[in-house]
């Protein structure tokens, strides 16, 4: 059987874009701290110097707002 569930579009964006910033964020702070896991290295021109333990918790924090703000316009949709 096939599924007729399709996600709408903004819904799929904000996942892609939490995913991003909570995977981002979280990796920043990982090298930050730890000085290794740079996996997403793109993040970093996003921070200002001197503020990036700072940032890379708001990047997480964002990407969890987002991402739930996304389920709640995806379950708004399907009813």
């Amino acid at each position: 059987m096939t599924s007729t569930k399709s996600t709408p579009p903004l819904t799929a964006v904000s996942h892609l874009l939490s995913f991003t910033l909570v995977v981002g964020g979280g990796s920043g702070l990982l090298h930050e701290w730890w000085g290794w896991l740079r996996f997403m290295g793109f993040v970093r021109f996003l921070v200002p110097d001197g503020y990036e333990v700072y940032g890379y918790v708001v990047m997480v924090v964002l990407g969890l707002a987002v991402g739930a703000a996304g389920d709640a316009i995806g379950g708004r949709s399907r009813r």
